[in-house]
């Protein structure tokens, strides 16, 4: 197969939802309709003590929660599918983000009885921003729910997006029957089955015809074709041009946990997303189908395998062939690479691979060489625009609690933090380690992790700082200046930039203007801002 061929048979998406709204029961759900696992397990259940598959950290399993991006992929109908679910919680938003960067499209999941939540709120701003694609898939249909008009209508207005329902429920709650599929005209019943992918499905190609009563029931069968009457008149036509700029979200309703409509789901998906997409640069865009190899580090991950101590780069393939053992060129440390081992991913599994393509996520073993931005081309220099960072909001002090596992603490710290999750910043004289980062979730994780995968012994101390800035100025003594003045708030972080952590936005606001001669920035990736 061409390259072309290559190319356009690949989709690559991110699946996001506000925590529990059943993002990676889907994820599981997809795989299982894809073929990929032949049943899946149940989410935080105490009666199946198995673990979800895209759920592989050992605290994951334990709070049943995802705290970490997984990839997946697997081959469905001709076509390779790359999946990137992630953290739900909103102390690991920062993560989410990031991967927003590496995925083409999006499915949101939204809780039928919750409706929109406030991680929907921030994650469905990141997608408009970038005109992400998003197909909205409306969950937990088999519980009492709010009724589905007022569902859409209350997407439309929260997220501020046209809707298009492509699925509409038969029925909710105990009485939930299906699916219509408005996009093919037919209705697909499914007989729930948390397990395994239901062989009895029937389908009726005719709305109008008579044997819909005697499947449904009269009462539903009336109900379902008033509503879609009611679809058919007030929504417009469902426009794939109007999808793929990312006006319009076409809406699907299911049980995941049930497998009802995730087919639909999944079929249209096939159909309507959009193949890989290009990335802009600080030089110029770069086209998928450019010839040249171009990729970005969007994710790292430490001791994805805890008995091996490996850390793996996730890159993100933009455009061009990316072959195993050829040589890449590292864009920020000017150094050229290749690599005896990519992987790709299903889940935790890994399958060493010869060559990738746009829209890939390849695994890179790595030694330390990459931070989360980092480019590879072959030859070219620049940096992928858009890659978000964020001042932390929750500043603790890193107090060791075993001197005897002192260079286990700091190798451990370092790797983690490298992940992105959270932020290192250390203060001299005295060697002092602050650890920032969005939510208190993470310390949990940080210390979790550092006694179970590194031996090392620690407790996170509150401290009262409420900013980050990273400071920069053309004028050299104006710069030393205010660090002696300020030397008790001033710390560097993990690429030795001076940042001044503020106590509070009374005292930053009086430094930023006592200190016009200063630049105070809010991104720890200040050199790539731009207005």
């Amino acid at each position: 197969m061409g390259f072309t061929e290559e190319l356009y048979r690949r989709k690559t998406f991110g699946i996001i939802s506000h925590p529990d709204a059943g993002k990676t029961t889907l994820t599981e759900k997809l795989l299982l309709f894809g073929g990929a696992i032949q049943t899946a397990g149940a989410v935080k259940s105490n009666k199946i003590k198995k673990s979800t598959t895209s759920d592989f950290m050992e605290i994951e399993k334990q709070r049943g929660i995802s705290v970490a991006t997984s990839v997946m992929s697997f081959e469905y109908r001709d076509k390779l599918i790359n999946i990137l679910d992630t953290p739900g919680h909103k102390d690991f938003a920062e993560d989410t983000y990031r991967t927003l960067t590496a995925v083409d499209s999006v499915i949101m999941v939204v809780d039928s009885v919750k409706g929109v939540e406030e991680q929907t709120r921030k994650l469905m701003e990141v997608c408009s921003m970038r005109k992400t694609p998003v197909i909205v898939f409306i969950n937990k249909l088999d519980r009492e729910g709010q009724d589905p008009f007022e569902l859409l209508e209350e997407i439309e207005k929260e997220l501020k997006i046209k809707t298009r329902p492509l699925s509409w429920p038969i029925n909710r709650g105990s009485a939930f029957k299906g699916v219509y599929n408005l996009h093919r005209k037919n209705i697909n019943l499914f007989k729930p089955s948390t397990q395994k992918v239901s062989d009895e499905i029937i389908t009726l190609n005719d709305i109008n015809d008579s044997e819909l009563e005697k499947i449904v029931g009269e009462r539903d069968a009336a109900k379902l074709r008033e509503d879609v009457e009611l679809i058919e008149g007030v929504f417009d036509p469902f426009s794939i041009e109007d999808y793929l700029a990312g006006d319009v979200a076409p809406v699907f309703f299911g049980s995941a946990v049930n497998n009802f409509g995730v087919q639909e789901l999944l079929d249209t998906f096939l159909e309507i997303a959009p193949t890989p997409r290009g990335r802009e640069t600080d030089k110029r865009f770069i086209e998928p189908t450019e010839q040249k190899m171009v990729g970005f580090i969007f994710k790292i991950h430490a001791n994805i395998d805890p008995k091996h101590r490996d850390r793996i780069a996730f890159m993100r393939i933009v455009s061009g062939k990316f072959e195993k053992g050829k040589y890449f060129h590292h864009c920020r440390i000017n150094k050229d690479f290749r690599f005896a081992t990519p992987v790709t991913f299903l889940a935790s599994d890994k399958n060493i691979i010869d060559e990738a393509y746009p829209g890939d996520v390849v695994g890179l073993y790595d030694t330390g060489n990459f931070k989360i931005g980092d480019v590879m081309t072959e030859g070219e220099d620049f940096q992928i625009r858009g890659i978000p960072s964020f001042s932390p909001e929750i500043f603790k002090e890193l107090i060791n609690t075993d001197p005897m596992k002192s260079k286990q603490l700091e190798k451990g710290i370092t790797q983690l933090t490298d992940e992105g999750v959270a932020q290192l910043f250390t203060q001299q004289p005295g060697n002092r380690k602050y650890v920032g980062t969005v939510g208190e979730l993470q310390f949990e994780v940080i210390q979790y992790r550092l006694q179970y995968e590194y031996g090392a012994s620690c407790r996170f101390q509150p401290i009262n700082l409420t900013k980050a800035c990273w400071l920069r100025s053309s004028n050299k003594q104006k710069l030393e200046d205010f660090i002696r003045f300020k030397h008790t708030n001033i710390v560097h972080d993990k690429d030795d930039n001076i940042v001044y952590l503020a106590p509070n936005d009374w005292f930053l606001n009086m430094e930023i203007s006592n200190n016009p001669d200063i630049e105070f920035h809010f991104n720890s990736e200040f050199k790539t801002e731009r207005a």
